[in-house]
């Protein structure tokens, strides 16, 4: 084992002391996210000497051969006045890595906003301290988000690093060069797609993910053959097992490993990354990402009638299930690259469905003619769905547009905050802003796949504090059908609503600014009476704008907001007012 990839020296000879250390640095900010940058060098450093030992002369030392994440979390471990990771520390691995991991925080606010510093000191610590000041960055972001992977971290810290050479190389017009040097680099997202995937993997298992991962890597390489794209979905499905249990150093060689392979294998798998592979290793990942799709084979027949039409299909569904379902998979996804992924998904589900029912004892001849029907029921679902949404987006607009979200999202979960509704329907909307305006060959992967993105948020919201029953049953029953089974939810029967509080309708100035206010009285509407007809939320959000109109251009607002919210609420209780207007 001590000379396998997994020991600590040999992870040392791989990556080098620097990126040894980098990685430990990484690991021990997200896993203490709370704990100082001193604390979080000092044991990095620690552990990187141990790992300069063993891949010298100790080999054979029993600290020498531990998991990797065990000697980790045993230096964590030995850290005196650590609340909160007592009871973790008294567990066993594997176990003590997972209660580690339910500690993470993601939530913005945990930890305060990373504070830009003063432009001329930014500039002199780079020049007297540039490997501390690039230490510092990667801890920092690294605590901030503690699921996104150590290598993608270290590659924006590369990136960093070279804005802060470009903006500090001359002295004159020093804050317009630093202004373009601290611009926001796309972390959030980042953290976001990779804490997803690994959601995915924890709440679906190995098996959604590979099906994921088959779908999207035979869409992006479609002359590879089912052989090569089987390897890679093992390795990239490998990869994030490794970094989804915070196995930071297994991460990056896995990555290396993956994209070593990919690079030596451009002939067989894409002409379009040849730019992506002589970039340097930590920046090859996200450019073969963002890269676009390979052209099809010019022989691609474009249908896959065989996996209906060939008598000999249910014999190798019973021998071999999974390999036939991923071929399928394989030869569908490379066809379409205009189809999102969660939408092939469905399709392979429904291919998967057909089978286990045409091929029972007694099944009529025909049965496997319905697949071609089957599979128009999807595309047309998922067609529609996109195409209505981005009709009233264009009609509406942004503002609007989240209006009929906040509608249709607080009477599937009113038991969200007013912040999380206003912040989940406000990332919608911007995947409306982002997506419709795409041709249609682009819209359905830009829609859903950035969808699936925000209804991954929200079942990791539910795992940590339960939302409702139909919530429960769309986050846990399939990956697949998650957006399809969120969007038929309608109004949650046992919620209690709200009260009416003093409170709850009362308006101040900042209602005449600010455009949250407004989202609030709609949320508290609902969720104060949530029977509430479309017809008098509509007349009642034509009598609010009225109100707030008139009374934003008098001198005292908010008394005038005092004196005409009882006629909002008279409203709210006998319906549609026939007259219009506000009271006189």
């Amino acid at each position: 084992f001590s000379e396998g990839k997994n020991s600590i020296g040999q992870r040392f000879l791989q990556l080098q002391k620097n990126n040894f250390q980098a990685l430990a640095l990484v690991m021990f900010a997200q896993y203490m996210q709370g704990g100082t940058f001193g604390r979080a060098v000092k044991m990095a450093e620690d552990v990187t000497d141990l790992a300069k030992r063993c891949a010298a002369a100790a080999r054979d030392s029993p600290d020498c051969l531990k998991p990797l994440v065990s000697i980790f979390l045993d230096r964590v471990c030995e850290e005196e006045n650590l609340p909160g990771f007592t009871d973790c520390c008294a567990k066993k691995d594997p176990e003590r890595n997972d209660c580690f991991l339910t500690l993470k925080n993601s939530s913005r606010g945990f930890i305060s906003p990373f504070e830009r510093p003063n432009a001329e000191a930014a500039c002199k610590n780079h020049s007297q301290n540039q490997h501390l000041l690039t230490e510092h960055f990667i801890y920092e972001v690294a605590r901030r988000h503690p699921f996104l992977y150590a290598p993608t971290i270290l590659s924006i810290a590369i990136r960093y690093d070279e804005m802060m050479k470009n903006c500090c190389r001359s002295s004159e017009d020093l804050t317009h060069n630093l202004e373009e040097c601290f611009q926001r680099q796309p972390i959030k997202e980042d953290g976001l797609r990779q804490e997803h995937t690994c959601g995915i993997l924890h709440k679906f298992g190995e098996r959604t993910l590979k099906a994921l991962k088959l779908v999207q890597i035979s869409q992006k390489f479609p002359k590879a053959d089912f052989v090569t794209v089987s390897k890679l979905v093992t390795d990239v499905t490998n990869m994030h097992k490794d970094c989804c249990r915070g196995d930071m150093l297994g991460c990056m060689h896995d990555r290396e490993e993956l994209l070593h392979y990919v690079c030596t294998n451009q002939d067989i798998l894409s002409s379009k990354i040849k730019q992506c592979c002589e970039k340097p290793l930590l920046q090859r990942s996200e450019c073969i990402v963002n890269t676009e799709n390979n052209d099809k084979p010019a022989d691609l027949s474009p249908h896959v009638r065989e996996f209906i039409e060939d008598k000999g299909i249910c014999g190798r569904f019973a021998q071999e299930k999974d390999t036939h379902l991923a071929r399928f998979l394989y030869e569908y996804s490379r066809r379409h690259p205009e189809f999102s992924a969660q939408m092939l998904l469905r399709i392979g589900k429904g291919y998967e469905d057909l089978l286990h029912e045409c091929c029972k004892p007694g099944a009529p001849e025909d049965c496997c003619s319905r697949g071609e029907e089957e599979l128009k029921k999807h595309i047309y679902e998922t067609e529609s769905v996109m195409k209505t949404s981005c009709d009233i987006y264009k009609e509406k607009g942004d503002y609007y547009f989240q209006n009929e979200l906040l509608m249709s999202f607080t009477k599937k979960m009113p038991q969200l905050t007013s912040a999380e509704l206003i912040k989940f329907t406000k990332q919608m909307t911007t995947i409306g802003s982002k997506c419709c305006q795409l041709s249609l060959d682009k819209l359905l992967p830009c829609a859903e796949e950035n969808l699936d993105l925000v209804l991954g948020e929200i079942c990791r919201r539910h795992l940590r504090d339960p939302i409702n029953p139909g919530v429960c049953h769309c986050c846990s029953s399939s990956y697949a059908l998650r957006r399809p089974c969120i969007g038929k939810l309608e109004m949650d029967e046992q919620y209690v609503p709200l009260s009416l509080t003093p409170g709850l309708f009362t308006f101040h100035e900042d209602l005449c600014t600010a455009e949250e206010e407004k989202l609030q009285m709609l949320i508290n509407l609902i969720k104060y009476k949530p029977q509430i007809t479309q017809e008098q939320l509509t007349a009642i959000k034509v009598a609010f704008t009225t109100m707030r109109e008139q009374c934003c251009r008098g001198g005292n607002p908010q008394a005038c907001f005092a004196k005409e919210v009882s006629f909002l609420l008279h409203l709210t209780h006998n319906g549609v007012y026939a007259g219009g207007g506000i009271s006189p």
